[in-house]
């Protein structure tokens, strides 16, 4: 099993991309704005294939980790974002796959920060 289906249940959509561009939202009409106002979506909430996703940097991360040939789906790992950083829960086998997996989180575009402070290794 993969990292993205252990952990949001999805199989890998067709044309996911761990950076895709994102694609612009219509903002809502306001009385400063005229009703064409296009605005970016923050980096750490792009989705997989650039739409808005609440849990998207995460989402992202864990494709990376699937796309890793190194990094097998370790199921004592957990993947989360609090904002713009990347949250990594559990227990790895290694210091060196810990490390590899914070290398490839911060390569992410929108991670700002990998906090595996909740990570126990052995």
């Amino acid at each position: 099993m993969g990292w993205l289906k252990r952990l949001f249940g999805l199989e890998k959509p067709q044309n996911a991309q761990v950076n895709p561009e994102p694609q612009p939202v219509q903002q809502a009409q306001q009385t400063a704005a005229p009703p064409t106002a296009t605005q970016q979506i923050p980096p750490e909430r792009v989705g997989l294939n650039g739409e808005y996703d609440q849990s998207g940097l995460a989402k992202r991360v864990a494709l990376a980790f699937d796309q890793d040939q190194q990094l097998d789906d370790i199921d004592t790992l957990w993947v989360a974002q609090t904002g713009s950083t990347v949250v990594l829960k559990g227990k790895v086998p290694s210091q060196d796959i810990l490390n590899k997996m914070v290398s490839v989180a911060r390569s992410v575009n929108g991670a700002t920060a990998v906090d595996s402070h909740q990570v126990t290794v052995g």
